[in-house]
């Protein structure tokens, strides 16, 4: 690689940087380098294309159009080198590398355990990471890089995202066999106004689905608590005084011993609602991550029929 090339690909870097972290000096502590040497190396660069890539004398990074092309063209270049290195490994049987996934907590089940577990017994050389935020974060993180795979409750209109598979994952009340609601056929949204409710924060799928069912039926739910946390939502149903709505997948193991029942809901959208599995549209996903994608999917298909 020549000098130059090796100087352009410094400057690009530092351009990338500071465009992802909307800051020189987020990207100047990230880097390890001054302020004033991320400004110069985007100027030079702005002189080798002739064009400018940021909007001047504001105090946060904003690009322009030109800065936002080249933005894409690197960050495709990053990816096109991950899947250039896994294929490398493949070639030369390594078991190492990475993978990362981001999955709502609700799908933290035994089931996705188990396929996690398999995954790494078959991967041993292979670090998994998994982080569990809400939905719009997910599809930020799988958009970013920041996760090779997304499992969602939804679809997405986002024109970079891939779904690799979607299947049917209705909403369901969710209570203990001893509440008033669990010998119901099923329930509307007026007869949960009618009981305590644990449900998560508007900024959850769940919640943003629930709220587009309240304004169609003109019931609106009131929860006595809110949380994030999926487990709580599960625990305070089985304790009998609360109900929440879950996908059937967040409640498998329940269901299956008997501690939880599950109620449909009357609302057309809400029993439509369904689980995707997602990821960037252009990333080579090659090696480990496309092993793990080809083990959830077909663990997905099996959840649902079950």
């Amino acid at each position: 690689m020549s000098q130059q090339s090796v100087l352009l690909d410094a400057r690009l870097r530092y351009f990338y940087e500071a465009a992802n972290l909307g800051s020189m000096r987020l990207a100047s502590d990230r880097i390890g380098v001054a302020v004033s040497s991320i400004s110069r190396q985007i100027s030079q660069l702005e002189q080798v294309f002739g064009v400018a890539l940021i909007e001047r004398g504001r105090r946060s990074i904003r690009l322009t159009q030109a800065g936002r092309l080249v933005h894409d063209f690197y960050k495709q270049q990053l990816a096109d080198s991950e899947a250039l290195t896994n294929r490398l490994q493949e070639l030369r049987e390594m078991k190492s590398g990475r993978v990362d996934l981001a999955i709502g907590e609700g799908f933290l089940n035994r089931s996705v355990t188990e396929a996690l577990e398999q995954f790494q017994q078959r991967n041993p050389g292979i670090s998994l990471t998994i982080q569990s935020p809400p939905t719009a974060e997910i599809i930020r993180m799988v958009l970013e890089d920041e996760a090779h795979i997304g499992m969602i409750l939804s679809t997405t209109a986002e024109p970079k995202i891939r779904t690799r598979v979607s299947v049917a994952q209705p909403l369901n009340a969710v209570c203990s066999p001893g509440h008033p609601l669990a010998g119901k056929t099923s329930v509307t949204l007026a007869d949960l106004a009618k009981h305590d409710l644990c449900l998560p924060p508007l900024e959850f799928r769940i919640r943003q689905a629930l709220r587009a069912a309240e304004k169609r039926a003109q019931a609106w739910l009131n929860p006595a608590m809110t949380t994030t946390s999926i487990h709580m939502m599960r625990e305070l149903a089985k304790d009998g005084q609360m109900v929440t709505i879950l996908p059937t997948i967040s409640i498998v193991a329940e269901l299956e011993e008997g501690s939880l029942v599950s109620v449909p809901l009357r609302d057309e959208d809400l029993e439509h609602s369904s689980l995707s599995l997602i990821y960037r549209l252009g990333r080579q996903l090659d090696g480990a991550p496309a092993r793990l994608l080809q083990l959830l999917e077909a663990r997905l298909k099996t959840w649902t029929d079950s």
